[in-house]
């Protein structure tokens, strides 16, 4: 049996002279969208009088308890103390 040499080894690829620089792309200014301003319930509106006796207009928070008035929204009702939340019940149509 014959020797053969053996193979010789995979020349080293040369090391880059220098890294190609990144290329920044601008990014568009986020505009700042207007907010509108917080509007506090006024508390007369909260309220009913006839004569001597007062009278709640709105339904008031289970958990917060009394002067804790809850929020009316188109299908809900809400507590902005404490965040409860009650739906209301959906009417059932009588054709259906």
């Amino acid at each position: 049996m014959s020797k053969q040499p053996a193979p010789a080894p995979a020349p080293v690829p040369a090391p880059a002279t220098e890294p190609a620089a990144p290329v920044e792309e601008k990014k568009p200014e986020k505009k700042a969208k207007p907010k509108a301003p917080k509007r506090r319930i006024q508390v007369y509106k909260l309220y009913k009088v006839d004569g001597d006796s007062l009278a709640r207009l709105r339904k008031e928070c289970p958990r917060c308890g009394k002067g804790y008035f809850m929020a009316q929204h188109g299908d809900r009702l809400t507590c902005g103390h404490c965040g409860y939340t009650t739906y209301a019940q959906k009417k059932q149509d009588p054709h259906a």
